[in-house]
C-alpha cells in the first residue's frame, strides 16, 4: 500500500516538474533570471531522485513564488 502512494507521489511531482518547467519558459523575463529559476527545477529533480517528499515541498514553495511574483535576481 506505501509504495502505491510513492508511486502516486511520484506522478504527481513529475506532472508539476513539467508544468513549472513550461511556466518557466513562458514567462517574459531576462535570460539570467529564467537562467536561475531552470536552476532551482533542476535542483528539484535532483532531490526528488533521493528525497521524494522533499522534492514535493521544494516544489511546492518554487510554484508558490512563481504565482506571487517572488522571482530570483538576475543572474550575470
Amino acid at each position: 500500500m506505501e509504495h502505491d502512494g510513492q508511486l502516486q507521489l511520484y506522478a504527481a511531482v513529475a506532472v508539476q516538474l513539467k508544468e513549472a518547467h513550461a511556466r518557466v519558459r513562458a514567462l517574459q523575463v531576462p535570460e539570467g533570471v529564467r537562467m536561475a529559476l531552470t536552476r532551482k527545477l533542476l535542483v528539484i529533480t535532483a532531490v526528488a531522485k533521493h528525497d521524494l517528499a522533499d522534492a514535493a515541498r521544494r516544489l511546492e514553495r518554487f510554484t508558490t513564488d512563481l504565482d506571487e511574483g517572488r522571482l530570483p535576481e538576475e543572474e550575470r
